[in-house]
């Protein structure tokens, strides 16, 4: 399913914005812009979706940093709200979740600074009127049945759980499990540890790996699965080969592990093993493992992929983001122009430059609906 449009309102630097989108997204600007409150409020969307939510936003420092804190309108809730809307092509339907989040009243249980879920609402559309499949206000779920009537869910849920995902693992409701399913198999990939322990460094467990995990402790399992189950790694082969100068990725059939390393041109009787390579390297790597795996995900998010590589590396990091856009829906999050402009010219796309407007977050040449100017 693809990812229509989204929206963010208080949350962090994003003060309202609301964005159409596209096969590939493309963001660039400067330090302290907001690109990264664009990559998070997605990713919590999927944090809701998993019933990690509350987690996330404690892990960042609780309700008192993910707020806004610019000006609100007087009697204005003080709350975070985000929004998704997905499209499935083959049964043109459309999928629409919003959650809102805010502080825990005076007189209420709860901790001080973890997110209280005030609301959530799942709709879909067939073409005719939005019809509600779950709507849920404080603790109070109200879920469509198999009559299709809306009806009291027997259950309340707490204030920090999330009612998409407790309807969800109920296994009852084939809509909300389709939209879980299809937001649970998005992937956010961001900061590979690529220091003397990183799991990217390691050797891993001999198990078919078919997508790469988000921290990329299975890249040689994703590698192995590549050239011994797939048998094929021709698009892995040529990345690597662009990036490192001719080098070839060596991939040993595995047994209990699998392992893999390169081989230069100038030392061809010798495979330099993963801790003998730089942070670049075993970054671009984990970037080929993440985009040219045996099985794309629906949507892959990259949080400033350029890190760490060399210059010469970025075309190559761009022809595996257009390979990869063949398959998987594109959002890219980047400071480096060099970066956009490879991209731009491989996927067709202009790059949406992020920029501060009045304090907040905000895309230049972005109008209020979400359209761009140059939409036409």
């Amino acid at each position: 399913m693809l990812l229509r449009s989204m929206s963010a309102e208080n949350y962090r630097s994003l003060r309202s914005i609301r964005m159409d989108l596209g096969r590939v997204n493309l963001f660039v600007g400067e330090n302290g812009a907001g690109k990264s409150n664009l990559y998070r409020s997605l990713q919590l969307v999927q944090a809701a979706v998993r019933g990690t939510f509350a987690n996330e936003i404690a892990a960042e420092g609780g309700m008192g940093s993910a707020l806004w804190t610019g000006k609100r309108r007087p009697n204005e809730p003080v709350r975070i709200r985000l929004e998704a809307e997905l499209m499935d092509e083959e049964r043109a339907i459309t999928f629409r979740y919003r959650i809102e989040a805010g502080l825990r009243p005076p007189a209420s249980a709860g901790f001080a600074f973890e997110p209280q879920v005030k609301a959530e609402e799942l709709s879909i559309e067939t073409g005719r009127r939005p019809v509600t499949v779950m709507k849920r206000s404080g603790p109070g779920i109200m879920v469509r049945n198999e009559t299709g009537r809306m009806a009291e869910y027997p259950e309340q849920a707490l204030t920090s759980e999330t009612a998409i995902a407790l309807l969800g693992d109920a296994g009852h409701y084939p809509e909300i499990g389709t939209f879980r399913r299809a937001v649970s198999q998005w992937r956010f990939f961001h900061g590979f540890r690529t220091d003397r322990d990183s799991a990217l460094r390691q050797p891993c467990l001999a198990v078919t790996a078919p997508l790469l995990d988000e921290d990329g402790a299975n890249m040689a399992a994703v590698f192995a699965t590549l050239a011994w189950t797939r048998q094929d790694t021709v698009d892995l082969d040529r990345a690597v080969a662009d990036a490192f100068g001719g080098a070839k990725l060596s991939v040993p059939e595995p047994e209990e592990f699998a392992s893999y390393g390169l081989v230069f041109p100038h030392f061809p009787q010798r495979v330099f093993q993963p801790r003998e390579l730089s942070d670049g390297q075993i970054r671009f790597l984990s970037l080929a493992a993440a985009l040219l795996s045996y099985r794309t995900p629906p949507l892959i998010a990259l949080n400033e992929p350029e890190a760490s590589l060399h210059p010469d590396m970025l075309p190559a990091l761009a022809e595996m983001i257009a390979r990869a856009a063949r398959t998987s829906q594109l959002w890219i999050v980047t400071h480096s122009e060099r970066l956009a402009r490879e991209v731009e010219s491989r996927c067709g796309v202009r790059a949406r430059r992020v920029v501060r407007k009045d304090g907040a977050t905000w895309i230049d040449g972005m109008r209020l609906t979400g359209e761009m100017d140059d939409d036409e």
